[in-house]
């Protein structure tokens, strides 16, 4: 009897050169504005806030900027307070 091949399953060779395999490691991500000598997230360091927001005056979410959750929301409110003084650009509709 002639064995068939399986059509959509792959073979993986699961010894070998580790460059090849898929690793589950995750990298490690950290907050850049946590920890020591982190800059104070304020309204008036415009410098920073400038940091978090795109070409458009569009706030970039976290998982481009790595910010945690806390810090991207004291990030996104000191953001909105210094367009309402106009220390910053909007560009609304």
């Amino acid at each position: 009897m002639v064995k068939r091949k399986e059509k959509g399953k792959k073979k993986f060779n699961k010894g070998g050169n580790a460059l090849f395999n898929k690793s589950t490691a995750k990298p490690n991500k950290s907050c850049p504005l946590s920890g020591k000598g982190a800059p104070e997230i304020n309204y008036k360091n415009i410098k920073l806030l400038k940091k978090y927001v795109s070409d458009t005056a569009k706030i970039l979410p976290s998982r481009i900027t790595n910010v945690s959750f806390g810090k991207q929301r004291a990030l996104s409110k000191e953001i909105k307070k210094a367009r309402v003084l106009a220390l910053m650009p909007y560009v609304g509709n």
